[in-house]
């Protein structure tokens, strides 16, 4: 777009090996973990505590506090520790180390950036603002993750990264989560299980339960159903495996943003937390809270899920409901429009829809609002995250698929009021890969899940390709006049 003026910053994300965490590493089978146990428990005490050295050695200085780890995933095999001697902790932390392994969270690529202000911009010059960025990290069999940057943008439009540090730490899953049973049976209902034993486990709850409250509810329904049916065991499969899917965690506050990785957690996960759309959501009363849609992957399907929190320290991770609740690539507006919620989603993989609901969390009745126009977008289109509020109407970035698989970034004008309207759309793309952009992992992408204001610059955040993660800015009014101007309409004065 030669009338717009788009400046790509000196600023580059790239995949960086060396930040890793600790995994379980055990063997699928029992007989192996039994065989590695022995080996252990064949040691001398001084052996063990020899070896136990070395492993510190090694790597204490690679990880945050490593210790904890290693006693977590010991806890993980204990019932396969054949020996009523107590063990003295060296040789229990030893076989802890046995069973672990590290992985370079981000050693394939690093991209697919949203941005969101900073909860906390105290201390900062006139004009500046502080933002927090999500990142999809992908490391080895290709396991996504959210990671996180945080920065700041002077008054002048200057943007500085804040220093990262090689550790990278997953929160603590919080053990006994609680559940809003409304939503629980509503998700229940939504994947066929909600005959008699779903009701018998969900009746004797109360409105707000915590997992431990359910597990005593699905314990006695198992014990009061003997012997045990095909129906009863899928059924009581399927409600842990709800109750699964929606956790808690949370990080210590002495954890710098970029230190916090959230990593698969739920069964639908296994394969990997894909493309987080962060929005800052301001509620009629004020209330702030930052939500991300995602795509949970378990390497055959793939659930639309949702983050919530309030300080990037806390998040609840919840499974969303309805039959619109499908595909990938939902995003939540930053307000209520009319005293509800509003999204927009691509059910059909091709065109771009728009949903309203009363509820965050359960979606419906998608409707069409944009369909492939240009050449450069006539395979499919899609969001490129969360609608922005502008005096002329919320700015939605595209994202749009056309010759030889290639990706732009768009742009398109809703009406504020019924964002069902749309009030003008770019026909040439907003930002193409070019030069070096066009190299890597999926060649010639460009891709964001999040932008956001600064003044009156638009401030965009782009993958490259799969691989790595740039940022670009321009100026709003220049984007709003191409806009309109492309649709015939003329910017108001207001």
């Amino acid at each position: 777009m030669s009338s717009i003026r788009i400046h790509r910053h000196e600023v580059t994300l790239l995949p960086e090996s060396a930040r890793v965490i600790l995994r379980p590493f055990i063997p699928g089978k029992s007989n192996l973990i039994l065989t590695v146990v022995g080996r252990a428990l064949a040691l001398t005490e001084e052996e063990a505590v020899r070896e136990l050295e070395a492993v510190r050695h090694e790597f204490e200085d690679r990880h945050y506090d490593i210790e904890p780890i290693l006693m977590d995933h010991y806890r993980r095999i204990e019932q396969h520790v054949f020996t009523q001697r107590p063990l003295s902790r060296e040789r229990q932390l030893l076989i802890g180390a046995l069973f672990s392994g590290e992985y370079a969270l981000e050693s394939a690529a690093i991209f697919n950036p949203s941005m969101v202000p900073h909860p906390d911009q105290g201390d900062l010059l006139g004009g500046a603002q502080r933002f927090i960025m999500s990142l999809r990290a992908v490391g080895e069999g290709h396991i996504s993750s959210i990671e996180f940057r945080a920065g700041t943008i002077s008054a002048e439009g200057k943007i500085k990264l804040d220093p990262v540090s090689r550790y990278v730490t997953a929160p603590e899953i919080i053990p006994d989560p609680s559940y809003q049973k409304r939503r629980f049976c509503i998700k229940l209902h939504e994947i066929g299980c909600d005959g008699d034993y779903a009701t018998a486990v969900m009746q004797p709850l109360e409105k707000s339960f915590t997992r431990s409250d359910l597990n005593k509810s699905v314990d006695t329904v198992r014990h009061e159903n003997q012997p045990a049916t095909h129906a009863l065991n899928h059924t009581l499969e399927s409600i842990q495996w709800l109750a699964d899917s929606n956790y808690e965690v949370c990080f210590p506050s002495k954890l710098a943003i970029s230190e916090r990785i959230i990593f698969p957690v739920s069964p639908n996960e296994t394969n990997g937390i894909e493309d987080a759309r962060f929005v800052r959501f301001v509620d009629d009363d004020g209330t702030v809270t930052y939500y991300a849609t995602y795509t949970a992957y378990n390497g055959h399907d793939i659930l639309p899920q949702l983050l919530e929190t309030t300080d990037f320290l806390h998040f609840n991770i919840l499974t969303l409901n309805g039959d619109a609740v499908q595909n990938k690539g939902m995003a939540l507006f930053p307000r209520r429009i009319g005293g509800r919620y509003a999204m927009l989603s691509r059910q059909d993989n091709e065109n771009l829809f728009i949903m309203f609901s009363d509820s965050p969390h359960h979606w419906t009745d998608p409707r069409i609002i944009l369909r492939p126009s240009e050449t450069w977008e006539a395979v499919k289109i899609g969001n490129c995250g969360s609608p922005i509020e502008t005096k002329e109407g919320w700015l939605v970035l595209t994202h749009g698929v056309g010759p030889m698989r290639k990706y732009c970034i768009g742009a398109v004008l809703l009406d504020l009021e019924d964002p069902t309207i749309v009030r003008g759309r770019l026909r040439e793309p907003l930002l193409s890969p070019e030069g070096n952009e066009r190299e890597g992992y999926v060649p010639n992408v460009v891709y964001s899940c999040g932008s956001m204001l600064h003044g009156n610059k638009l401030v965009l955040p782009f993958a490259v390709s799969d691989h790595s993660s740039a940022i670009a800015s321009l100026p709003l009014d220049d984007l709003l006049a191409a806009i309109l101007s492309d649709t015939g309409n003329s910017p108001s004065n207001s």
